[in-house]
């Protein structure tokens, strides 16, 4: 947790110098004692920092090792893929030199 030094007898002593009434100079310390002291609880500290950068280097890490296998499977659908085309290709090819061939057969 951090803390903010407040010197209250030092606040108390500026406002009276400028005018203000010691009670008044009083109560204006001590809730303004309260209020840095309340407002520290949300601060962060360079621990908390530091925290924060390693486990945002850790996501940053794991998300690329993930996108790195995301990778390698889509290449094997695309590898898969490449072959069922080729597959398709020679085989309408040989389909079609048969049917030329048919057709020059029966049309001489």
């Amino acid at each position: 947790m951090t803390t903010i030094t407040f010197d209250t007898l030092a606040y108390v002593k500026t406002l009276r110098e400028a005018g203000v009434s010691e009670p008044q100079a009083e109560a204006q310390a001590s809730a303004l004692a309260t209020v840095l002291k309340s407002g520290t609880n949300e601060l962060a500290t360079k621990q908390d920092l530091r925290e924060l950068a390693l486990a945002t280097r850790n996501d940053i890490r794991t998300i690329g090792q993930d996108m790195r296998e995301m990778e390698l499977r889509i290449d094997a659908r695309l590898e898969a893929m490449k072959a069922e085309l080729f597959k398709w290709v020679i085989g309408l090819f040989l389909a079609q030199a048969g049917l030329f061939a048919a057709l020059v057969k029966i049309l001489h």
